[in-house]
């Protein structure tokens, strides 16, 4: 059994007191951004201005265009993570060859990050039919 010393502690609880502070960090983003949304309409309200639909659907939208497109948003996730899951095969032989004993690890490793960038980009293909429109232009087209 390995000797573990407070500094490798100390790391650990770094390394994960950074990913709670990112998801966190999110977290209050996304109810702040709401909130100020909510906030925009409360004052056209009070204010007594004429509110349409289009108005609330563009104050309340996710982009530019009214509508969230998840297919796009697969799509460079899978990108990125798959390029991260041939970045981590190549660390892995090129670490493999000082230390031997990391190489399957880091190839399982690689394999697993590009089997989930695969699944990204799967995902992508199936959300770009639901958004396809009458001139059969999806999101290839963009």
């Amino acid at each position: 059994m390995q000797n573990f010393t407070l500094g490798a502690g100390l790391a650990s609880l770094a390394f994960w007191g950074f990913i709670a502070a990112v998801v966190v960090a999110g977290i209050w983003y996304d109810i702040r951004k709401k909130e100020s949304q909510q906030e925009t309409i409360r004052r056209l309200f009070e204010s007594g201005q004429p509110i349409d639909d289009k108005l609330i659907d563009k104050l309340v939208a996710r982009n530019e265009n009214g509508m969230e497109r998840p297919d796009r948003t697969y799509l460079l996730a899978g990108l990125i993570v798959f390029a991260a899951g041939i970045g981590l095969a190549i660390l892995g032989l090129v670490l493999g060859m000082v230390y031997p004993e990391t190489k399957l690890t880091l190839l399982g490793v690689s394999a697993l990050v590009g089997c989930i960038g695969l699944g990204l980009l799967a995902a992508a293909k199936l959300a770009s039919r639901w958004y396809k429109d009458d001139n059969g232009s999806g999101p290839g087209s963009v």
